[in-house]
């Protein structure tokens, strides 16, 4: 029987820089029988260990268009995570995942979709996004809506203006402020960007991701008050998923486990945890 906790090895095979302390990895499992066999679904994360420092779950940033690697986009907040930014290409790490549910696909084909994406919170979109506009036939209108602190915070920065050449596809940014920075779009909070946008919220599915107060306002002050049902928002939630499977308890909120019913959620299944979560 597999050992769920005994992590897979996996060669960084590139690294980019996508902001100040932010880079997207891509990795490449050594064993060539795991990586023909690894899948996952976007919305799903993995634990990345350091060997010798921790290990820490990181949302999965890439789709599996890209087969043969997988990639992570990590700030450097944290023991492990500063360790991997030194870390170069040719160096190994540990892998262990995929984990959690993901996101609802084909349900919403038909359908016009609204991405919200605040900061990081892009990352975990990113494989969806990138999917759907692959199958961008299946789907009606999409709207793209990401937020970031400064420029140098928008992350992605050519794919989102790549999406936005896209027929059918609508791309909208803005940052909080400038700080001398080269701007020349919207300057404040991502939901200013609401008033540039026009969706019919019942025949929509909305997919935010985010600081925690960030998804609170937009879809308590904004989605829920233009029309989208409950189970059309869309949203992911963040804990120490230390194990993954749902053993150590530390994900734990209220009757849910992040790691295992999560941590992609509905706004109805959201709205019955804990309010100080």
């Amino acid at each position: 029987m597999e050992n769920i906790y005994l992590p897979k090895t996996a060669k960084i095979i590139g690294i980019k820089d996508e902001g100040l302390d932010l880079k997207t990895f891509t990795f490449s499992f050594i064993n060539s029988e795991v990586k023909e066999a690894f899948s996952y679904k976007p919305g799903q994360f993995l634990e990345l260990s350091i060997f010798g420092v921790g290990e820490v779950p990181i949302s999965l940033s890439s789709s599996q268009i890209e087969k043969g690697s997988f990639q992570l986009t990590i700030y450097a907040i944290g023991e492990v995570t500063r360790s991997l930014h030194k870390m170069k290409v040719g160096d190994v790490v540990g892998i262990r995942g995929p984990f959690g549910n993901g996101f609802p696909f084909d349900e919403a084909k038909g359908k016009d979709i609204l991405f919200v994406g605040g900061g990081i919170g892009m990352a975990p979109l990113r494989p969806l996004i990138k999917d759907m506009i692959d199958n961008r036939s299946d789907f009606g209108h999409i709207i793209i809506l990401h937020g970031a602190r400064t420029p140098r915070y928008i992350i992605f920065r050519d794919e989102l203006k790549e999406w936005g050449k896209v027929e059918g596809v609508e791309v909208h940014m803005t940052v909080n402020r400038v700080d001398g920075e080269k701007w020349d779009g919207e300057i404040g909070l991502i939901t200013r960007l609401f008033d540039k946008i026009e969706i019919n919220p019942r025949n929509s599915v909305a997919f935010v991701c985010g600081p925690l107060f960030m998804i609170h306002i937009v879809v308590e002050d904004y989605l829920l008050k233009m029309g989208f049902q409950e189970e059309a928002i869309i949203s992911t939630l963040e804990r120490h998923m230390k194990c993954g499977v749902g053993h150590c308890g530390h994900c734990n909120v209220g009757p849910k486990y992040i790691c295992i019913d999560g941590p992609v959620f509905t706004y109805r299944e959201m709205k019955i945890l804990p309010k100080e979560f």
